[in-house]
């Protein structure tokens, strides 16, 4: 008979995961640097005491143990952690029942639109339901095997349930495969009821031997070359889209050998940022509603995109109206078949550094024309005098908010230009990660995270904390507006009690400035969207500012804060900022800015329906714009050319 070992339930998770590891081209890491979690009923004296034991206990299956302040948060922590570790490694997250574990369902949608894994075990109330209706407990009249963990099952890229200690096993296992796998990560949860978890059964002990999961680089079929080859050869303006698939590959280098070989132009996602150095005479920077005029000037000429990693998001396509050749044709390099076949696109299902390598083989002696190359040169030329303005723009720029107020773009020019190459910018919502989309010159392959799958406000102070914990050597810099601070503000106390260094620059504008453009743009009148006092007359938000001190606020909360008014202070608070120690924990620098000077315009639009009948002329001349833009959108439906597959008996 097989030896065993009697443990609770909790007991036994703990000790598995902490025995994972994953591996990819002979590298090998821990699947799980710790767990995150905040403890309540339900997994108190479940996870709790088992979290407890195994730190009690160290050596090699310890676990290590982080307090988390919001439950969303700290899946944010974990994501941002995976992300930075190109995801080969992540977190735990556990909650308590009830609204402990639904504070984690933002999280969940954030990692499996970003394809980022993450574990989660939500606690549900009781299995045996010896004590229903409990507290927190949800009650259906129709179905009483329902419960609020149910909520995660669209949200996930694996769920279970364990009920029976004997479930455990398959969950743990069918949970680490989706993890491992690149092209069908994400959210992974295993929902947990708190009796379970306290529960004891006798395991196997093989089940806790060290287990390592090879993360799969899979190469190219020679056909889906050989076709890809053909039709970029065919190409007279031929553009590169890079998306994250290029940095969770780690094929940059592969990406400029192809690229100095071949002169084809890139154009970067927002996961792709950084796919070619700032300088690089391929690079054209971002792409799309947030792009350069560079980039998005090429792809409405481009008659083929290649399509490396992306998972063509509407702000990539511009709303599908990006791509304006009547013939353009889409070769799509992706190891997830969901990305590959998009645009009826010819679907090269491989490792993005791995299919690049191929690629650039199959296509040796075959270039771009020079005249080609000279217009791309021409393009970024004329953009880059377009960010040095915004980066240093003359004293005479208008501000319509206040004299003397930096812009946003003064900003985000001095972080960019007084960082170090290696140090990480954040961002996530609002109008910066668009501004810095557009803007920000990387000269790091890991030097820029801007999480704009969900765009989900909040998201910077805890992902900060992730990257930093991921690599310590980096500083990160996160990049917020007051509204992204008062989403999610909390984790900056776990940063002051792990004493995690992180930069938090807070750009203070009085409301939510990427809405409230967007509303003025869409004829709305950025109604709702400013941080004003109610007037008892007009009975609007028209009056004076909210008197809100953020830089009080976080100050309370145990951080260094250093307030700016200036460009010579803001210099010398991102130099005070570098200086403080490391272990010294979180950094704030607030700043006010003018959220009426705008960075330069990408000539480039994003679908957001306008109301078609108003008695507002405001939404009736956006209407008039929305129609015309709307005509230029494209479905893209007529498939790649690509050679006949022989077929036949082996």
């Amino acid at each position: 008979m097989s030896q065993t070992v009697r443990l609770t339930v909790a007991q036994a998770a703990v000790r598995f995961l902490a025995n994972q590891w994953s591996e990819r081209a002979g590298v090998r890491q821990k699947l799980f640097a710790g767990c995150f979690g905040i403890f309540g009923h339900g997994n108190v004296a479940g996870f709790g005491q088992a979290l407890l034991q195994n730190e009690l206990a160290g050596g090699e299956d310890h676990l290590p143990y982080v307090l988390a302040r919001n439950e969303q948060a700290m899946v944010h922590t974990a994501v941002a952690y995976a992300r930075q570790k190109d995801r080969l490694q992540t977190w735990v997250c556990t909650a308590s029942v009830g609204p402990g574990s639904t504070n984690m369902l933002t999280g969940a949608a954030l990692a499996t639109i970003n394809r980022i894994p993450v574990l989660l075990l939500p606690s549900g109330t009781f299995a045996t339901r010896a004590s229903s209706p409990v507290l927190q407990e949800l009650e259906l009249p129709y179905a009483a095997d329902v419960t609020v963990n149910d909520a995660f099952r669209p949200l996930s890229k694996f769920f279970d349930e364990v009920n029976r200690p004997e479930q455990l096993v398959s969950a743990l296992i069918g949970a680490m495969r989706v993890l491992t796998d690149p092209a069908e990560t994400g959210a992974v949860t295993i929902s947990l009821p708190q009796d379970v978890q306290a529960e004891a059964h006798d395991w196997p002990v093989e089940l806790f031997a060290e287990r390592t999961w090879h993360v799969a680089v899979p190469r190219p079929e020679p056909w889906a070359i050989a076709a890809a080859a053909e039709v970029i050869r065919s190409a007279k303006r031929p553009l590169i889209i890079a998306g994250g698939g290029v940095h969770y590959s780690g094929a940059e280098d592969a990406m400029l050998a192809f690229c100095d070989a071949t002169g084809i132009p890139v154009g970067e996602a927002q996961a792709g940022k950084g796919s070619l150095p700032h300088g690089h005479p391929q690079e054209m920077g971002a792409i799309g509603s947030t792009g350069t005029t560079a980039a998005n000037t090429l792809a409405r000429e481009a008659d083929v995109v290649i399509g490396i990693g992306t998972r063509y998001s509407d702000f990539t396509t511009a709303s599908r109206t990006a791509f304006q050749d009547n013939g353009v044709r889409f070769v799509n390099i992706n190891v997830a078949p969901v990305d590959a076949v998009k645009h009826s696109g010819l679907m090269v299902l491989a490792d993005a550094r791995e299919a690049l390598i191929e690629l650039t083989a199959a296509l040796d002696g075959w270039s771009v024309t020079s005249a080609y190359r000279r217009k791309q040169g021409k393009l970024w030329k004329d953009w880059d005098k377009l960010v040095e303005a915004a980066y240093d723009p003359p004293r005479s720029v208008t501000r319509k908010l206040a004299p003397g107020l930096l812009t946003q773009g003064e900003v985000l020019g001095a972080v960019n230009e007084l960082t170090d190459p290696r140090d990480v910018v954040l961002c996530a919502a609002g109008s910066m990660p668009g501004d810095i989309h557009k803007l920000w010159r990387v000269r790091d392959r890991k030097a820029y995270h801007v999480e704009y799958g969900y765009s989900c406000m909040g998201y910077e102070v805890p992902a900060s904390i992730g990257i930093k914990l991921a690599d310590p050597s980096r500083e990160v810099f996160a990049m917020l507006g007051d509204g992204g601070y008062l989403m999610m503000p909390t984790e900056l106390v776990t940063a002051v009690q792990e004493r995690v260094k992180v930069i938090v620059v807070l750009v203070q504008n009085h409301g939510f400035h990427s809405i409230g453009s967007l509303s003025e743009s869409l004829g709305s009148q950025r109604f709702g969207t400013r941080y004003r006092m109610r007037e008892e007359k007009s009975g609007q938000l028209d009056g004076e500012f909210v008197p809100v001190d953020l830089a009080a606020n976080a100050r309370s909360l145990g951080c260094h804060v250093i307030e700016v008014h200036s460009r010579e202070e803001l210099a010398a608070a991102i130099a005070e900022a570098k200086a403080w120690p490391q272990g010294g924990g979180p950094v704030v620098i607030h700043v006010e800015t003018d959220p009426f000077v705008f960075a330069p315009d990408s000539d480039s639009w994003w679908d957001v329906p306008v109301s078609q009948v108003s008695d507002l002329a405001s939404t009736k001349a956006a209407y008039h714009t929305y129609t015309d833009h709307k005509s230029t959108q494209r479905q893209f439906l007529a498939p790649a050319t690509a050679p006949t597959r022989k077929t036949g008996r082996r």
